[in-house]
């Protein structure tokens, strides 16, 4: 067991449907599958670390409602901490609409953030202890945003290294810039929030500089199957994906950043750390499903082992 880690974020109910092809407006689409499940990015990174063998403690809000049951159900099932799920007397469990097309595996969400989106101060203030802890704080947008900059604040104050996962995108001050130690966009939420097309290494590398120059330590930018752009204060480049055949992509970031914290969190450093992350990621997108489709340690290591095998025999 490496360093503890608090994943503070949402918890959400994917309600998922499959169909032939993404309906446009106006449009209805006979499916072929539904699931429902528990999901929200920072619930499916808490579980993804915890899976990978991590020491992690979940703090999140849900409602006073049957979708609120489902949180406690999975945390207990999985054997994590549940004191510190919030609830919300007024506001509803939070629930994400998720269409994904069979063909492509690409996806629509809707998120309804719920209870998510009201987490007080006091709340926040409440888990000041838990930061003491901990040495990773992995955090989203997908929270209201005060309480992002509270626990952001709070975990700088506290020496904590922060890790944040830019999604879902929207502005983020440069205060909160200032006090990350990681910063994890995709391609599109770069693109954002530096407003500079990330299209291939080069750009990737420009926008890499926007974060840097805003006091952010390290970014680390997902680009899909063309692997993940790094860039440090000693080294940048590109980490190359691994190759598979994806099933459904929804939770493919979530997989990654959860995995990227439990390697850090082991000690290992930033690149062996997104290798361990895309193996997490590469195997989730083969499944169906979000929080369910997160691998166990044991898949990972024999993943990344036989991979490492492949390139071996080459």
């Amino acid at each position: 067991m490496g360093k503890k880690i608090t994943v503070f974020g949402s918890f959400v109910v994917d309600l998922m449907g499959r169909c032939p092809h993404l309906p446009v407006p106006g449009e209805t689409v006979k499916g072929s599958l539904f699931k429902m499940g528990p999901g929200g990015k920072g619930f499916n990174q808490a579980v993804a670390a915890h899976k990978a063998g991590a020491d992690v403690t979940m703090v999140t809000k849900v409602g006073k409602d049957a979708f609120a049951d489902l949180a406690i159900e999975t945390m207990t099932r999985l054997g994590m901490d549940t004191k510190r799920v919030f609830c919300s007397e007024q506001a509803e469990t939070g629930t994400a609409l998720i269409m994904v097309d069979e063909n492509t595996s690409q996806n629509e969400i809707a998120v309804i953030l719920g209870a998510c989106d009201t987490i007080s101060d006091e709340e926040v203030e409440s888990v000041s202890d838990l930061l003491d802890q901990s040495d990773y704080l992995l955090i989203q947008l997908e929270t209201n945003i005060s309480s992002v900059r509270k626990a952001v604040e709070m975990a700088y104050d506290k020496d904590v290294k922060i890790i944040l996962n830019t999604a879902p995108v929207q502005p983020v001050s440069d205060s909160i810039l200032s006090r990350v130690d990681l910063i994890t966009p995709n391609e599109v939420e770069a693109s954002i929030l530096s407003g500079i097309p990330v299209t291939e290494e080069e750009s990737a590398g420009k926008a890499a500089d926007y974060f840097l120059n805003k006091g952010v330590k390290n970014v680390l930018i997902t680009m899909g199957s063309r692997g993940v752009y790094i860039a440090t204060g000693k080294r940048r480049g590109l980490l190359p994906a691994y190759q598979v055949d994806a099933v459904d992509t929804t939770g493919a970031g979530d997989a990654f950043n959860g995995g990227l914290a439990a390697a850090l969190a082991e000690g290992k450093d930033i690149w062996e750390a997104a290798k361990f992350a895309n193996a997490l990621a590469a195997i989730s997108v083969q499944r169906i499903g979000t929080t369910p489709a997160m691998p166990d340690r044991s898949e990972i290591d024999a993943f990344i082992k036989s991979h490492e095998m492949e390139e071996q025999s080459c």
